[in-house]
This record gives structure tokens, sequence and C-alpha cells, in this order.
């Protein structure tokens, strides 16, 4: 019993981790998505910019337009480590 414990609670600890340290972000050219990790930890795990590859400036876009796009660049640019998944 003391053993399925111990499974159970580290299975919990890893996926509060991925959650925290692991993302997926969709790629701005082609639309591909990849499993990333972040530099920091962060609730969020989908990114994407809502910019793509227009040439459209910070100030052109709405409030959530923003804020997507400054964390797509926080967390994207500095990532980790990164693989497609599909």
């Amino acid at each position: 019993m003391v053993k399925k414990k111990k499974i159970v609670f580290s299975i919990i600890i890893v996926l509060i981790i991925l959650k925290l340290f692991g993302g997926i972000y969709e790629d701005d050219e082609f639309e591909e998505k990849y499993f990333f990790i972040k530099n920091k930890p962060s609730f969020k795990t989908y990114f994407y910019s809502p910019r793509g590859m227009s040439d459209m400036t910070i100030e052109q876009m709405s409030e959530n337009q923003k804020k997507e796009q400054i964390l797509y660049d926080e967390f994207v640019f500095s990532r980790l480590l990164s693989f497609q998944i599909w």
C-alpha cells in the first residue's frame, strides 16, 4: 500500500513539473506544433504568435494579442529544448 502511494505521489509531482516547465508552441511560419521546455515556470501551456509572419507591430494589436505575443516572445525565443510533435 505504501508503495502505491509513493508511485501516485511521484506521478503527481512529475505532472506538476511538466505543467509548469513544459509547453506547446505553434510555429508562426509553418503552423507546426512543437513541445518545448520553458526557461521558467508558468501555468500557460499553449503559445502562439498572433502576429505570425505579418509586419504587424505590437501597437497595432488588441490587448489580448499583445499579451499573447509578449508571452510567445518571452517563452518561445528563450526555450531550453524543443522538438516537433505534429
